[in-house]
């Protein structure tokens, strides 16, 4: 991809996730511009469908579950008290607030979110929340506004793949964790080859589908930085979500959500 392309994306994706906090609506998962299904599914419902429990989505500042995720990475992110967490694409800080519940005050934890609407949402809702130590940032994730060797742990909830230099995010990722720092990542990865017209659908990129990669590509990209102990399990009951996403374009029988875990290797 061009830079121009690559700036042409990320303009979209910024757009649309500015409407979406701007609007004060919720996602049903990842696509924003699914929105709900017929059944009327809400944040609460649709992020207890992915793994949250109910004290998860009844203990977080309102407003801070819009519904925008396909997984729950804390479920394997292990977070222990005294921690440093940086969030990927932390939207309007849903698991920024779960996070900073079990690093504890002794902790930190670090939003970064490329759309301004989404930050101010975010900071917004720290400031109701009485949260000190959560601190949201604007920014890239390919260009992280963090030094280098200060995270212990990086989560992201189906952000990476909105990026269109992933490549750049685990390099980012590996230079600002410490040595021995993990990754806990839920997204969608590609499973079979999308065709072209729906490859190139923007509104299916912005909606967390299009621009997913392999499974292989993922592992390649997460070696190339440096990570090592790569584990990444994919989950094929997400098949019964992301068919909401795109309904009656089969989006399911090319992508599905999985995790994604690796670590930094200690120097």
């Amino acid at each position: 991809m061009t830079q121009l392309t690559n700036d042409s994306i990320r303009k979209a994706v910024r757009e649309q996730y500015g409407k979406v906090a701007e609007s004060g609506n919720s996602g049903c998962g990842c696509s924003a511009t699914s929105c709900c299904d017929e059944s009327g599914t809400d944040a609460k419902t649709a992020s207890m469908e992915l793994g949250y429990s109910n004290t998860d989505v009844n203990h977080v500042p309102e407003g801070a579950n819009m519904g925008l995720g396909c997984g729950n990475p804390r479920a394997i992110a292990s977070l222990k008290a005294g921690e440093t967490v940086l969030d990927l694409g932390s939207g309007g800080g849903f698991d920024c607030f779960l996070a900073v519940n079990e690093v504890g005050k002794s902790g930190t934890v670090i939003g970064v979110d490329m759309t301004p609407e989404m930050v101010s949402k975010a900071r917004a809702n720290a400031d109701k929340a009485g949260h000190n130590n959560v601190d949201f940032r604007l920014g890239e994730i390919e260009n992280l506004p963090v030094a280098d060797d200060v995270v212990d742990v990086i989560i992201s909830n189906c952000v990476i793949n909105l990026s269109p230099e992933k490549a750049k995010v685990f390099q980012e990722s590996y230079r600002v964790l410490k040595s021995g720092g993990r990754l806990a990542i839920s997204d969608i990865v590609a499973t079979a080859e999308l065709p072209e017209q729906q490859k190139n659908d923007l509104a299916l990129f912005t909606g967390c589908m299009s621009g997913a990669s392999s499974i292989d590509e993922i592992v390649s990209m997460l070696k190339n930085a440096g990570f090592e102990n790569i584990k990444i399990n994919p989950k094929d009951t997400s098949k019964e979500f992301i068919r909401n996403w795109a309904p009656g374009r089969r989006i399911e029988d090319y992508v599905v959500s999985a995790t994604i875990e690796a670590i930094k290797p200690k120097a």
